[in-house]
């Protein structure tokens, strides 16, 4: 997430989204565990080659376990029973899955956790958008498969005159351990060199709880990856808008161990023959994000 950049709200907001999730696209709270969400049961083995790379763990157990932060919506996020994950995410990594032949467990869990539990072998993988950046590939192998960018939103018609380029003196809110914090960190810091205020930066575990900290006043304004921040719009019913251009879009990545660079090969394989049959982009069109789409995925790009 932008993380960089994670598409995609509990809170103010939490009902809406999963009721127009529902009604649009079927039936994802912040959890270290408990609630999950699987993909279809394991099918036929569409391609051996493929399945043939998994690690020896999900070869064993027919299953990819996955942490992810459930409170972006719409890439991951609750259904209205509080326990399923869904989002684009969810409904693009099930097609990879059935690549493989095996099924997708979606674990809820911290951001800041996910890539933890991956080193730990808690998760066998992170899918949560997070942005490919040089510092978690320090850490882990990524595989990319969709871009987004950074978006400001602010209270419908702007009352504060928030400029991202100068925020200084105004609240802004951001989840912990994006990228976005680490942009807000830097522009309260510009702020502060040229001898004005610093921006307050509100800092919450989920992006829920930051996109009701902007319709509740609290902040005037967050930060989000691009997808997240315009679904919260449309969500909102008329009480956010964008503020500003998207910008310094970059690659969202699976996150693996470091050690699985078979796998992580074996993964951008899925992903080019899903390209191909049309499964790829049918996945981001249902949340209406297909935009962000891309054709070449690669491991640690």
């Amino acid at each position: 997430m932008t993380r960089p950049s994670s598409p995609v709200l509990r809170a103010a907001i939490g009902v809406a989204v999963a009721s127009l999730a529902l009604s649009a696209c079927g039936s994802n709270s912040l959890s270290s565990g408990g609630s999950t969400s699987s993909g279809p049961a394991p099918t036929a083995t569409k391609n051996a080659d493929l399945a043939a790379k998994l690690p020896a763990k999900i070869k064993s157990s027919g299953e990819i376990v996955i942490g992810t932060d459930a409170t972006y919506a719409p890439n991951e996020f609750l259904a209205t029973d509080g326990k399923t994950v869904q989002g684009m995410d969810v409904d693009l990594f099930n097609t990879v899955a059935q690549e493989f032949g095996v099924k997708a467990r979606f674990v809820p869990a911290n951001f800041d956790s996910i890539i933890l539990g991956v080193d730990s072998g808690k998760f066998d993988m992170g899918i949560s958008s997070f942005s490919i950046t040089d510092e978690r590939k320090k850490q882990v192998n990524m595989v990319s498969y969709y871009t987004a960018g950074t978006q400001w939103i602010a209270a419908k018609g702007n009352p504060k005159k928030v400029n991202p380029d100068d925020a200084c003196g105004l609240n802004v809110a951001v989840q912990k351990a994006t990228t976005q914090l680490d942009d807000v960190t830097a522009r309260s810091k510009k702020c502060t060199s040229a001898g004005k205020k610093p921006i307050n930066i509100i800092v919450e575990v989920g992006q829920d709880k930051v996109t009701a900290d902007v319709t509740s006043g609290k902040a005037d304004a967050m930060l989000a990856d691009s997808p997240v921040g315009l679904y919260a719009v449309k969500q909102t019913g008329g009480q956010l808008e964008p503020v500003g251009s998207i910008y310094d879009s970059a690659p969202y990545g699976y996150v693996i161990p470091k050690s699985e660079t078979e796998f992580g090969n074996a993964l951008v394989d899925a992903l080019k023959q899903l390209e191909s049959s049309g499964a790829y982009k049918q996945a981001l069109a249902k949340w209406g994000i297909q935009t962000g789409a891309i054709n070449n995925f690669a491991l640690n790009p």
